[in-house]
């Protein structure tokens, strides 16, 4: 069938949602614009379905996500005895329509649905999977994509997000249901809540939730009365309530809320993209730190499973990168637990293989195993499960990835905005006491360690053309290898797709004990380092370069120069 009859089938059949129905009259004589919405379908992967709000089986809309939830509900019903799911949304767009039609379908399917009232952060879903016995979790967000952006992310009973197994069985599961045939089963919301199939989330799971966060403080009496103020903004989505909860109750009184990004709006009108690692999503934030003379900027993203900082310094506000921010949690929560002698006697530490080296640093200083895994969250979740499983989950200390995401504590398997914002703001009223800054800080790491200086570049490759050349760019990578990065010599190489490093000057060759993920990194004669990667839930591809040097401005120079020459492979 080709992309014209599949219009034509949805024109005739799509009648549920109003917008819907008008979007597809509205583009009927645009063959460019129906082709661009069905050519494909969006594909279920490891962060489950993602894309923009609009009609069309390549688009996020109550079709696509009832057909996602009938396949994710047939492989539970053939995977476990009376499964449950637990779901919640944030505040984009449609995102309560979505997260409502997702328990219509379970219901409709005999699997409970415990859904949340109201929108609630993505570490919220992870704890709630565990809390209730849920056999999955669905939380309805497209995380810090731009505002046109849905998504609808999966996760297993161990409260991590699904493994590539079970999200490609559950994609199978889903490329056998058709829309419009009968094969999705659906009944009313109101009359899944009568019959008991869907059930409103207790606020009792929220209370036991952030007295699981408050156990993560290190240092419990450092907070009340430090003087610490900080501004917070939730970029106008889930971590309002919580985020603020949980500062009033470690004694952080002096919060200052911006305004205009307080209440939740999917259409982020001050920040069209609402991501807390670019600078213009936090410029209202900025300004009013500037206003306020705050010590902190505190952001945290629409579903607040990621958080970014600026701190306060003689020359304004240093907006802090993910990677500086994580250096100086583990640095602080290794010391002060040493300190306190609260430190395991075997601690382990999991950052992902993009994140900064500069943490290997600090882990052998303190003792500290440090695992390296794939990029995304539920790799660092998974490393928490094996040591469950051995019973030494305490060992476990803290995990970051350099995109703003970390987790102290077990309790929850994704990375979580609520205990890094607490911990960031323990940390700062921490070093506040002995008349330090932020700022100050990290410089004294970097004098301690060495200018460690990542740069993360983001290449854009929009609609079907792009896709091919993404495909055509690592396929050059691999074919033709660079022998030397702005005059660094490559020594060298890893394809995580391929499972294997190759040593430039010896010609070894070794393993990688990792599942296989299209990745390809190049280590530099200099102590840098450069990773390639397309994103696994946009059409781009990111280029991770990390530059060493004796000053911050030779590594910043060493980055910048690396980043030019990876810019030239990306056309």
């Amino acid at each position: 069938m080709d992309t014209k009859e599949i219009f034509k089938n949805w024109l005739a059949n799509a009648k549920d949602d109003p917008d819907l129905v008008k979007e597809l009259e509205a583009i009927k004589d645009n063959d460019a614009e129906i082709f661009e919405r069905f050519y494909q379908e969006l594909k279920f992967g490891t962060a489950g379905l993602r894309g923009i709000i609009a009609a069309g089986t390549n688009r996020m809309n109550v079709y696509t996500v009832r057909r996602a939830t009938q396949g994710l509900a047939n492989f539970l019903n053939k995977n476990y005895d009376s499964p449950s799911v637990a779901i919640s949304h944030d505040s984009r767009i449609k995102a309560d329509v979505f997260a409502k039609e997702a328990a219509r379908v379970l219901a409709a399917n005999g699997i409970k649905a415990y859904i949340s009232r109201e929108l609630q952060p993505t570490p919220v879903v992870s704890y709630a999977v565990r809390e209730l016995g849920a056999s999955a979790g669905i939380m309805v967000t497209a995380s810090h994509n731009a505002a046109e952006y849905n998504g609808y992310k999966c996760y297993g009973n161990d409260g991590c997000q699904m493994t590539d197994v079970s999200a490609n069985a559950v994609y199978d599961e889903i490329l056998k249901v058709d829309y419009f045939n009968g094969d999705i089963k659906l009944v009313g919301f109101e009359e899944g809540l009568n019959s008991g199939m869907i059930e409103w989330i207790s606020d009792d799971l929220y209370e036991t939730y952030l007295e699981n966060v408050r156990k993560q403080s290190v240092n419990p009496d450092v907070c009340e009365g430090s003087g610490l103020k900080v501004v917070y903004t939730p970029l106008n989505g889930a971590g309002n309530k919580l985020v603020r909860e949980i500062l009033s109750r470690i004694g952080i009184k002096d919060v200052v809320v911006v305004p205009e990004q307080e209440m939740p709006d999917g259409n982020f009108p001050t920040c069209p993209y609402p991501n807390p690692e670019k600078k213009e999503a936090l410029e209202v934030g900025l300004r009013l730190c500037e206003k306020e003379q705050a010590d902190l900027l505190l952001a945290t993203d629409p579903d607040s499973d990621r958080v970014g900082i600026a701190v306060k310094t003689s020359n304004g506000y240093r907006l802090m990168t993910g990677n500086e921010t994580g250096i100086m949690l583990m640095n602080y929560l290794l010391s002060v637990r040493k300190e306190k002698g609260t430190l395991p006697e075997k601690p382990v530490a999991v950052k992902t293989i993009v994140t900064s080296k500069l943490i290997e640093k600090i882990c052998e200083k303190y003792g500290c195993e440090l695992k390296n895994v794939l990029t995304g969250f539920k790799y660092i979740g998974e490393q928490i499960l094996l040591l469950e499983q051995k019973n030494e989950e305490n060992r476990y200390v803290f995990g970051f990835e350099e995109s703003y995401g970390y987790l102290a504590g077990t309790y929850v398997r994704d990375k979580d905005a609520v205990v890094a914002s607490m911990l960031i703001c323990e940390m700062a009223a921490y070093y506040r006491q002995q008349k330090k800054s932020l700022d100050d800080v990290m410089t004294e790491i970097y004098e301690e360690f060495g200018y460690y200086i990542n740069r993360t570049d983001s290449y854009e490759f929009k609609g079907s053309a792009g896709m091919q050349k993404m495909s055509d760019i690592m396929k050059t990578l691999r074919d033709v290898p660079p022998s030397d990065i702005a005059g660094f010599k490559v020594t060298e190489i890893s394809d995580y797709l391929e499972s294997y490093s190759k040593n430039i000057v010896t010609g070894e060759q070794t393993e990688i004990h990792l599942p296989k993920s299209n990745v390809l990194s190049y280590s530099l004669d200099n102590g840098g380092a450069v990773i390639v990667r397309p994103s696994g839930t946009e059409p781009k591809i990111k280029v991770y370069v990390t530059a060493v040097g004796k000053t911050n401005d030779e590594a910043v120079k060493t980055a910048a120069d690396t980043a030019d020459v990876m810019k030239a492979f990306m056309n």
